[in-house]
């Protein structure tokens, strides 16, 4: 792995603390929220029955990097909803897949075709479960030419599941024909965090070109 991506993966390790009980193999799925009673923090509330929190942050020794200010637990729910993003780019979810974080997984990616999320059917919301390390960032991709390709989706629609941290990798028919601009892309840096809010238990987030992403977690209380 370049130098970049260790210093990136051991970055991530040491920001995003785990949980004592360390992580388990099942995939990040969707999710339905059943009804239950709660309380609220600071940066959360009390909705719905669930604690919906907006407490995530952006690291300036990494401000591409969007992680949740507690490691994300078993049970948890992720939701990302992109507000905007541009044509080209796509916000990640991405874990950790070894102790090191030198290698990760792709959970989820999202692009500007709204409601069609890589890698889950429902468009924003995610249960997490296991304890883990996860976080959220923003790459700009070539444009899909037509041209070269008219049978090729509008967006790259597959990606590799597994390896480093701040990878993306399209696979598919539109990386075959494009595999010369994603090669001269692949190792150019994610798209900064240039805007951050908290609004009541929604974090905002606006990456550098303008693509603006709100960002919640939601957990339910022991009966």
């Amino acid at each position: 792995m370049p130098p970049v991506r260790i210093l990136v993966a051991l970055s991530i390790a040491a920001v995003i603390a785990l949980p004592a009980s360390g992580q388990q193999s099942e995939p990040a799925r969707d999710v339905n929220l059943p009804g239950v009673t709660v309380t609220a923090d600071a940066y959360t509330e009390s909705r719905g029955g669930y604690l919906i929190s907006g407490d995530f942050r952006v690291d300036p020794r990494m401000p591409s990097v969007v992680f949740p200010a507690t490691a994300l637990v078993e049970g948890d729910v992720l939701s990302i909803e992109p507000q905007h993003l541009n044509d080209n780019d796509y916000v990640v979810l991405q874990e950790c897949a070894s102790a090191d974080c030198s290698d990760s997984r792709i959970v989820r990616v999202w692009s500007s075709v709204e409601g069609r999320p890589i890698g889950g059917g429902n468009d924003r919301r995610i249960m997490i479960p296991h304890e883990n390390k996860y976080w959220i960032w923003a790459k700009r991709l070539p444009e899909i030419s037509h041209a070269d390709c008219d049978s090729c989706s509008t967006r790259f629609t597959s990606f590799e599941r597994m390896g480093p941290p701040m990878t993306i990798r399209p696979t598919g028919e539109e990386a075959r024909y494009h595999r010369t601009e994603l090669d001269a892309v692949a190792n150019t840096d994610p798209l900064p965090v240039t805007k951050q809010e908290h609004e009541g238990s929604t974090f905002v987030i606006t990456f550098a070109g303008g693509s603006t992403v709100r960002i919640r977690r939601m957990h339910a209380a022991a009966p």
